[in-house]
């Protein structure tokens, strides 16, 4: 089991100090390190966060419609937004995992990190109330929330892609991969994206399969876009 730093820290970072301590250690705790771990939490956490950036986005974006809405929340609640916003607080730093996970990396592992994120907002929830959480959640949020455009609302590329395409009455893309590399959590994937109309084919590159799909797609739309 590691050994979990000074909190006084990272409860600055949060800009939030805790009633009860152990709610936040529960919150830092992987589940291989304890069987007291996060994992209630964060799915306490993933449901306030949902529902509080909802009630934003509906409120910063009055002309969006229920598609728009929802492709921007999953844009910030996405395992990615997440990961950032870990990383900006160095929860790395204060997790508690098993020595199998410290080994293997666990503590700058996305999928660890931004399950943190989320047990972390459970944890606030249970230490106040739903007004804390929310405070936390958006103070944390607060430059993507700023950054953020109706841009982002834009459908993924393998989405447009296949409407692209069925609105033709064309044969829907097939995805392949072709070759990956490098360790489980730090893998390289490339897949090659063909479609019948024209005979396109195209390759992408990404982390994850899917965002090497994702990368294809967007390469074949730039092509029958330009064509």
């Amino acid at each position: 089991m590691s050994i979990t730093p000074n909190l006084k820290f990272l409860q600055e970072k949060l800009q939030y100090s805790f009633k009860e301590i152990k709610s936040l250690e529960t919150a830092l705790t992987h589940r291989s390190a304890s069987s007291r771990h996060n994992e209630r939490l964060e799915y306490l956490g993933d449901a306030i966060l949902g529902s509080v950036i909802a009630y934003q986005l509906y409120e910063q974006f009055p002309q969006a419609n229920e598609g728009q809405l929802s492709r921007l929340r999953s844009f910030l609640v996405k395992e990615k937004a997440l990961f950032e916003l870990a990383q900006e607080l160095d929860l790395g730093t204060y997790l508690n995992l098993g020595s199998g996970e410290l080994k293997s990396g666990g503590f700058r592992r996305a999928s660890i990190l931004s399950d943190t994120f989320e047990a972390i907002i459970g944890a606030v929830f249970l230490d106040s109330d739903f007004e804390q959480a929310k405070k936390f959640i958006l103070g944390v949020y607060q430059k993507k929330l700023a950054e953020l455009s109706l841009d982002k609302a834009k459908k993924d590329p393998k989405t447009r892609l296949q409407e692209w395409l069925q609105a033709r009455n064309y044969e829907i893309p097939t995805y392949e991969v072709i070759r990956s590399t490098g360790k489980d959590h730090a893998k390289t994937y490339w897949v090659s994206c063909q479609v019948d109309y024209q005979s396109l084919k195209a390759e992408g590159l990404g982390a994850s399969r899917r965002k090497a799909e994702q990368d294809a797609a967007e390469k074949i739309l730039e092509k029958l876009v330009n064509d």
